[in-house]
């Protein structure tokens, strides 16, 4: 896992956008290509002149988009079969996509929204949905605000750090369950409030 982890980072390293964009487009399929990784590092090469900014944030996005949807169209035709005859080879074990499942159902359809903040986790979700035949519009709504949030905090961090990026990764890995379970928090309270909102207040 550990190699196939610096050969996305040797994507970005190497061919920028487009190196970028093909890890994050197999991190939504199940490889493990963590964007928690990939779009920092991005950042970072913007604050050495490297790369644009915003281009990062777009090509993050469609690598978020083409991978969830290839996870998704996977997960909607080919169900869990898929899952158990071909998860091993990237570490997706029957027990994950157990969990994964129960967290759909206890939070629906903004299960998506939350997943995207939780590495590992953000890339079975497409796949999840697919198996439970999630409707596409909520899909494509709830992981695009997520994906634009996750990632454009990624490569904002990153470019803040700029050449320290390398030092900090470390650390980051140290504290990611604080940070995922902080960015679970976030996601719930954001999801309840929203439901909120649209509930309507019953009058006297």
């Amino acid at each position: 896992m550990i190699h196939l982890q610096n050969a996305a980072l040797a994507l970005v390293h190497h061919y920028g956008y487009l190196g970028l964009f093909v890890g994050l487009t197999l991190g939504n399929v199940g490889f493990p290509a963590g964007a928690e990784v990939l779009v920092p590092t991005a950042g970072a090469l913007v604050a050495k002149g490297h790369l644009s900014l915003a281009l990062v944030f777009v090509s993050a996005l469609g690598g978020e988009r083409v991978g969830g949807t290839l996870g998704y169209a996977v997960g909607r035709f080919g169900g869990r079969a898929v899952a158990e005859r071909y998860g091993k080879y990237v570490g997706f074990h029957h027990e994950r996509l157990d969990a994964v499942h129960a967290f759909f159902e206890r939070w629906g359809n903004s299960a998506v929204f939350i997943c995207r903040f939780i590495p590992v986790v953000r890339g079975l979700s497409p796949f999840v949905a697919g198996v439970a035949e999630m409707d596409l519009v909520p899909f494509y709504l709830w992981t695009l605000l997520g994906s634009a949030i996750f990632c454009g905090g990624l490569a904002l961090l990153g470019n803040a750090l700029g050449s320290r990026l390398d030092s900090v990764l470390p650390a980051l890995d140290r504290w990611k369950y604080a940070i995922v379970a902080a960015a679970v928090v976030l996601g719930v309270a954001f999801v309840l409030t929203a439901r909120r909102r649209r509930t309507p207040r019953s009058r006297p």
